[in-house]
């Protein structure tokens, strides 16, 4: 049954973000998911069906790409295929755990929540943070100097928020990854000032 439940979310999400071409589109999803996966291999007291299920679900009442109120869009989804409402209730609150511009310092107090928080961070750094950065400002025509400024505001502190052991141990090279880039954009961007 539970398996039957994480196929109909993938399948849930697929079609909600169809349409989603700016770095929060269902592959960041199904990412966020395979990165959840892998930390809470590291972690197996945690509840992997809660886990799974906020994982897929995190970006579906994502303010920055829809108008709903009190997880509407996951609560529908979660309704739907019938869990009770404790488990739809801890589901929400994992995802509400999860923003960063919401969550600035704050920690998850659960293990499910720290392993889902890490894998949506992880999915933000490195060559797919890089990519998803660019993308995204590219979808809201941002200049290249505000994209940039992005990874100084958010993405180059991740990885000393990170909760898990695996997470910080998959974040230091993503980050480290981000920092090389970012030295080789700077040197390019400036290449006449320095012949």
């Amino acid at each position: 049954m539970k398996d039957k439940i994480i196929k109909c979310a993938f399948n849930y999400i697929e079609d909600l973000f169809k349409n989603d071409f700016g770095g929060h589109d269902v592959e960041h999803s199904k990412r966020v998911y395979q990165n959840a996966l892998l930390i809470a291999k590291c972690e197996p007291e945690c509840d992997l069906f809660v886990v799974s299920l906020a994982a897929l679900l995190h970006d579906v009442d994502d303010h920055k790409l829809f108008h709903t109120e009190n997880n509407a869009n996951a609560r529908a989804f979660l309704e739907s295929v019938q869990l009770d409402q404790n488990q739809i209730d801890r589901i929400c609150e994992l995802m509400n755990g999860i923003s960063f511009s919401k969550n600035r310092g704050v920690r998850p107090e659960t293990l499910e929540g720290k392993i889902v928080q890490d894998a949506d961070r992880l999915d933000a750094i490195g060559a797919i943070g890089i990519a998803r950065t660019f993308a995204f400002g590219g979808e809201r025509k941002r200049p290249l100097s505000a994209t940039v400024q992005h990874f100084y505001d958010k993405l180059l502190l991740l990885k000393d928020e990170m909760n898990t052991a695996e997470g910080k141990r998959i974040a230091e090279h993503r980050h480290q990854l981000m920092v090389d880039f970012l030295q080789e954009l700077n040197n390019e961007m400036h290449i006449n000032e320095t012949e």
